[in-house]
């Protein structure tokens, strides 16, 4: 690696380490409104989009615990999957 590599890496550093939480807490956010929009059918919010994210649903519920709990929520939010 050269110094100019190693220069414009450190300057990258420099100027992105003070809103790296700021980052990870805005794609947590993204994330976690898109867990709801998968979720909503089950939740008793109407989805016109529900056919779509129903393909999805099997992806998200790896993910599902983390989310209710960032929620405020202690247990599964649904009756026919528990998580806790």
């Amino acid at each position: 690696m050269g110094w100019w590599q190693r220069f414009s890496a450190g300057l990258r550093e420099y100027y992105i380490a003070p809103y790296r939480r700021t980052f990870a807490r805005a794609k947590r956010d993204e994330e976690d409104l898109f867990m709801m929009l998968v979720m909503s059918e089950a939740l008793g919010v109407p989805n016109p989009a529900s056919g779509v994210t129903l393909e999805l649903l099997p992806e998200m519920l790896d993910r599902m615990h983390d989310w209710h709990i960032r929620q405020g929520m202690d247990n599964s939010p649904f009756d026919g999957m528990s998580c806790c």
